[in-house]
C-alpha cells in the first residue's frame, strides 16, 4: 500500500508540478527532441535513469558533503551517470545515439536534474528521492511522448517512425501509418511546431485543472449561507 507521503510525491511530480508544462523546466531537449515518439521516449528514459540513480547516490551522502562544494558534486556525480548512459547507448544502440546527438551530454546541465537533487534529494530520505526523481523523469517523459506523438501524427502521418534505429531494420514494419499518403506538415516537425505543440499541451492541463476547480466543493465561511 502507498503511504501518503509517497502518493503526495507522484501526484505532484506527475501533475502538479510536471517539469514539461508546469515548471518548464529542461525546454531545450523537449522542444528540440520531441520531433519524433521514439526520440522523445528515449531521451525521457535516459533523463529518468540519471534522475534517479543522482538524485538516491546524493541522498545517501549528503550528510558528507561540504555545503560549499555541494553543487559541484552534484554535477560531477550527474555527469560521471551520463557518461555510462552515454558509453551504453553508444555501445548498443549507436543509430539512436547518432541522431539524438549533443542532447544526451546534454543532461548533465538540465535543469531538472540539478534542481531535482539540489531541492529534494539533499533534504529527504533516499527511498523518497529516488521515488521523487523518478516520477518527475516519467512526467517529462510524458510530457515529451504526447508532444513526439502529436508533432510526429500532423508532420509525419506516422507514429514510432525511427524504431529501426532501436531494434535494427526490421522494426520497420512496426511503424503506424495513421494517415496513409500523407504529404507531411511541415511546421509541425520545425522548432514554432514544437512551441505550439508544447502551448496546447500546457493549455490542456490548464483547462483541466480550471474543470476541477469549478467541480470541487467550495467552503463555505463561518456564518455565510451557501
Amino acid at each position: 500500500m502507498i503511504s501518503p507521503e509517497a502518493r503526495e510525491i507522484i501526484v505532484n511530480a506527475l501533475w502538479r508540478q510536471n517539469p514539461g508544462i508546469v515548471q518548464l523546466l529542461g525546454l531545450c531537449p523537449l522542444l528540440a527532441i520531441s520531433g519524433t515518439v521514439v526520440n522523445s521516449l528515449s531521451l525521457g528514459l535516459a533523463t529518468t535513469l540519471v534522475m534517479a540513480i543522482a538524485s538516491g547516490s546524493v541522498s545517501v551522502i549528503r550528510n558528507f558533503i561540504p555545503q560549499p562544494i555541494r553543487i559541484p558534486v552534484f554535477i560531477l556525480i550527474i555527469a560521471a551517470l551520463v557518461t555510462v548512459v552515454q558509453l551504453l547507448m553508444h555501445a548498443y544502440v549507436q543509430p539512436l545515439y547518432l541522431v539524438l546527438g549533443v542532447f544526451i551530454p546534454l543532461i548533465t546541465t538540465n535543469c531538472i536534474v540539478l534542481a531535482r537533487v539540489e531541492a529534494f534529494a539533499s533534504k529527504q530520505s533516499t527511498a523518497h528521492s529516488i521515488l521523487d526523481a523518478t516520477f518527475m523523469g516519467l512526467g517529462l517523459t510524458a510530457v515529451l511522448v504526447a508532444l513526439g506523438a502529436l508533432r510526429e501524427v500532423f508532420g509525419k502521418g506516422t507514429l514510432f517512425s525511427g524504431l529501426d534505429l532501436v531494434f535494427g531494420p526490421a522494426a520497420q514494419d512496426w511503424v503506424i501509418h495513421v494517415v496513409p499518403d500523407y504529404g507531411g506538415f511541415l511546421l509541425a516537425i520545425l522548432p514554432p511546431g514544437a512551441f505550439l505543440g508544447l502551448g496546447l499541451l500546457i493549455a490542456l492541463r490548464n483547462w483541466i485543472m480550471d474543470i476541477q476547480q469549478q467541480r470541487a466543493p467550495r467552503l463555505v465561511p463561518a456564518g455565510e449561507s451557501p
